[in-house]
């Protein structure tokens, strides 16, 4: 009998402890759980706003690399053909530069879009300055990269434009 009631105790003591850990441990995990939602979303007040401002400062990056913007902004500033390609290729180097740190803040997608579109675009400006002399007024080279992007029919940026505008709105 003694024998009999020594293992119900151990068996009730046993179940207790099981119980009393399993309330404990679940206690915890809502306790760290708790605090690492109030970490995530401090960090999401913190972070969301610069999210935001990088987005936006790629899509003035693309508006300003665009072809008819840079050529708009810069051919009276060049001489000849020569002096052009080279003032449209230092600028987007330079907004591209300035804007480089804003890739911790967008996706990899998104980055690899901005840059395809900046490549692209250094790409057609080379490509018209060869079909032009170098001492030809730089209005010639204007017109051919003009006459490249109709033949596009499209933007260079207009992809990674779209692109970076729906990543934005999935943030909503």
């Amino acid at each position: 009998m003694e024998y009999y009631s020594f293992i119900t105790v151990l068996i009730l003591g046993a179940i207790l402890t099981y119980g009393m850990y399993l309330t404990i441990t679940t206690v915890a995990e809502k306790v760290f759980d708790k605090q690492k939602n109030d970490i995530r979303s401090k960090n999401i007040k913190i972070t969301l706003p610069l999210r935001l401002q990088a987005y936006e400062r790629m899509c003035l990056f693309l508006e300003r690399i665009t072809p008819n913007n840079l050529l708009l902004r810069l051919v009276a500033s060049a001489g000849n053909a020569l002096e052009l390609q080279q003032i449209l290729l230092y600028e987007i180097r330079e907004e591209y530069n300035h804007n480089l740190a804003q890739q911790i803040y967008i996706s990899i997608d998104a980055w690899g879009q901005v840059s395809n579109a900046m490549n692209e675009i250094v790409s057609l400006i080379n490509q018209a300055a060869v079909e032009v002399d170098a001492e030809a007024p730089a209005s010639e080279l204007a017109k051919k990269i003009f006459a490249q992007v109709i033949q596009q029919e499209i933007q260079p940026t207009t992809h990674a434009l779209k692109f970076v505008k729906e990543e934005i709105q999935k943030l909503f």
